[in-house]
Order: structure tokens, then C-alpha cells, then sequence
């Protein structure tokens, strides 16, 4: 029994989930034997089991019923290393209960998501076990790394036998302070570059025998940080350009390099599509008559469910179970969404308050567990109500 609990509440069953699931070490891309807790508890519930393998990835996608509409939850079990442990307050793998908050790497994410969708999805059948339609569970181990082959294969192993979905729920941490302030209803698209800037090398002395790559590239560096790419919508910000990484020289004092290294990114809306800003960046660089290579990177396309009965019944669970009217975000960085859509014509993100994720003493409010599971099961009930004698 949770110490937070009054003497004689029945323990929370997705409380003990939660750490049961913690309590496995999951570091991308190892599921650490969550993957077999979640399918002894999907079997149970009447569910059959498949696990989709690529490279060291393995992924499982559970179904239970063959009929429309097609529910699906989704998550990952993976986690990020968590870093020195005596930085912890308590061992990152030894889920604790304190002050009332669970305490554990991957209690906020998204471990504490998993297990409320599946006692979410235990209750459901179990008052209603020959409910129409089906419902799905899509859980990989590796959306905290590569994101290569995990979601992504699922989700090419389900378009080439035409099983698409109908509603996706992704229990993501998008709670801003509260349970059920936020919820994701799109993201961002993600491109990448990897640009060289080539020059001459020389001895510094001499600069008139060497032709410096950094001096080149700071004009266009300039600019590029100052374009306005676009000015968003009503549903996405605006368009960004970052750079992550730049290197340039030969580590001595003395020497012009011959070449710079930039690594950047845009995290781009439906404002934007990537070619255009891949032509708009060339233009920058070829104007500063840049001699140069650049590779791109697409790993992510943005995807908006604007309406639709998956986010009304969403909103209306929550609204119903916490008495607040959630907001809508596409704000953040990517998640397997990205995937979904390609064969999901809604997809969604919901889960706990994210302000302590991939942190040192990751936690989750205790209190907050039982509410998402149902929610969870509130969001099952409204989609498939209109089905249901």
C-alpha cells in the first residue's frame, strides 16, 4: 500500500505497475523485460501478441478484435541513461514513493503512461468484454534514440498488410503544471544539415596566402540566424534555424583551417515545406559565394489532427475527469507521432506533467496516476459508446 494513501485505500493499480516497469532497467534501445510484463498483462486481457523486430529493437504490437474502428495506444519503454546515480535522491531504477511524488527514471517518461493504458484497457474489457471494434498497443524501445527501428518499422509492417488505424493516443508527458493542462494535438518537422565550409589552410601570419572558412561563413551565418522562415499558423510557431555544432581549425594557434563544420537544424511548421527551405538556405550560401557541401537530414514531417472525435473525446475525458479544459500544443521536440500518421488519420498526445523528464530525479505526483488511467479509459468509453448495447 502507498504510504501517500489513507489507512485502508486499496492499493492503485497503476501506481504498482509504474513501478513495477521502473524498476527495469531500459535504456535505448534494451526494453529490460518490460516488454514481457506488458504482454502477460495484454494476454490476460484477451489480447494477441507480435513482436516486430528490426536490428536490436524489439517492438510490440498487441491487438485485441479485427473489427472498425481501430484504437491504438502508443509508447515506448525505452528510456535516456540516467546519468550518476549518487546524483540521484534514490537509486534512478529503484522506484520510490516520497513526498508525494514516484520517483524512478521513466516515471514521467513515459512509464507511468504505459501502465495507464493498460489498466485503462483492463478495466474497459473487463466491463465491457465483447466491445465492438479493437483496440491496439503499439510499445518500442527505441523512440529515445535513432527512432529507426522501432515505431517507424511497426509502422512499415502494418501499411504492407493494410492495417491502418483509426485513433491513436500516444501517452507522451505533455502536461505543462497540471494533469491534463496540455495536450499535443501535432508537432514540428525536423530537417538537418550538415554543412562544409571550404577554405585554404595557411599559416596565421600569412593571411593573404590562406583563405579563412570561419570569416567566410559568419556574414551567412548572420543572416541565416536573422531570416524569418516563416510566420507560422494558428496552429504551429513559427519556423526556427538553430545551429547545434560548429568546429573549425587544426587545434593550434597558429593555422588558418582549411575548413568549418556546421551542423544545424529547423524545426519547421506546415508554414514551410522542406524543400523550400532547403532552396531558401542555398540562396543564402551561394549569395556569400560560399564555396561549400551540404547534406540534409529529414527526420521528421509535421503532422496536425485539427479536429475530429479522438481530440473532442480527449478534451471531453478530461474536462469530465479533472474539471479543467485542456490546451492544445504542437510545441516541443518530435515523437513516434511522426510515424503514425503516415497510416493514422488522427493521432494524438497525452500523459503527466513533463516538467522533470530525461532530469535527475525524474518523478511523477502520485495523485496524478489514477485520474490518467482514467482518462484513458473515458477517451475508450466515448469512442466506442456509439457502438456499445
Amino acid at each position: 500500500m502507498s504510504p501517500d494513501a489513507p489507512a485502508g485505500t486499496p492499493e492503485n493499480p497503476t501506481l504498482a505497475l509504474a513501478e513495477r516497469l521502473i524498476a527495469l532497467p531500459s535504456v535505448t534501445p534494451d526494453e529490460g523485460g518490460c516488454l514481457a510484463v506488458a504482454e502477460e498483462r495484454l494476454r490476460r486481457a484477451g489480447f494477441a501478441i507480435e513482436y516486430i523486430r528490426r536490428g536490436k529493437v524489439a517492438n510490440l504490437w498487441a491487438r485485441r478484435g479485427h473489427r472498425r474502428p481501430l484504437f491504438c495506444f502508443a509508447g515506448h519503454i525505452d528510456v535516456v541513461p540516467p546519468g550518476p546515480d549518487e546524483l540521484w535522491s534514490s537509486p534512478p531504477f529503484a522506484p520510490t514513493r516520497r513526498d508525494g511524488r514516484l520517483f524512478g527514471r521513466g516515471a514521467a517518461d513515459m512509464k507511468s503512461s504505459v501502465a495507464a493504458f493498460i489498466t485503462a484497457i483492463e478495466a474497459f474489457v473487463a466491463e465491457h468484454p465483447g466491445h465492438p471494434g479493437s483496440i491496439a498497443v503499439l510499445l518500442t524501445s527505441d523512440e529515445e534514440g535513432d527512432a529507426i527501428d522501432g515505431t517507424a518499422a511497426v509502422v512499415e509492417a502494418l501499411r504492407a498488410r493494410g492495417e491502418a488505424l483509426d485513433f491513436c493516443l500516444i501517452g507522451e508527458p505533455t502536461s505543462v503544471t497540471r494533469l491534463g493542462d496540455t495536450l499535443k494535438n501535432g508537432r514540428r518537422g525536423s530537417l538537418s544539415g550538415a554543412l562544409t565550409v571550404k577554405g585554404v589552410q595557411g599559416h596565421i601570419a600569412y593571411p593573404q596566402l590562406a583563405k579563412n572558412p570561419i570569416h567566410l561563413a559568419v556574414p551567412a551565418i548572420a543572416e541565416l540566424a536573422a531570416t524569418a522562415w516563416d510566420e507560422g499558423n494558428e496552429h504551429f510557431p513559427p519556423t526556427t534555424w538553430q545551429i547545434s555544432n560548429i568546429h573549425g581549425g587544426a587545434g593550434a594557434v597558429n593555422v588558418i583551417p582549411g575548413q568549418l563544420d556546421i551542423l544545424f537544424n529547423f524545426r519547421f511548421s506546415t508554414a514551410s515545406t522542406p524543400a523550400e527551405l532547403q532552396s531558401r538556405l542555398r540562396a543564402i550560401l551561394d549569395r556569400h559565394g560560399l564555396d561549400h557541401e551540404l547534406a540534409w537530414t529529414l527526420s521528421a514531417k509535421p503532422f496536425l489532427t485539427q479536429g475530429g472525435e479522438l481530440l473532442a473525446a480527449a478534451r471531453r475525458a478530461i474536462r469530465d475527469e479533472l474539471g479543467i479544459d485542456a490546451g492544445l500544443s504542437t510545441g516541443g521536440g518530435t515523437s513516434d507521432g511522426r510515424f503514425i500518421a503516415d497510416i493514422c488519420p488522427q493521432v494524438i498526445e497525452f500523459g503527466p506533467v513533463n516538467a522533470s523528464i530525461h532530469k535527475i530525479d525524474e518523478c511523477i505526483e502520485i495523485a496524478a496516476l489514477a485520474p490518467l488511467s482514467a482518462i484513458y479509459r473515458r477517451i475508450l468509453e466515448r469512442l466506442l459508446s456509439r457502438h456499445l448495447s
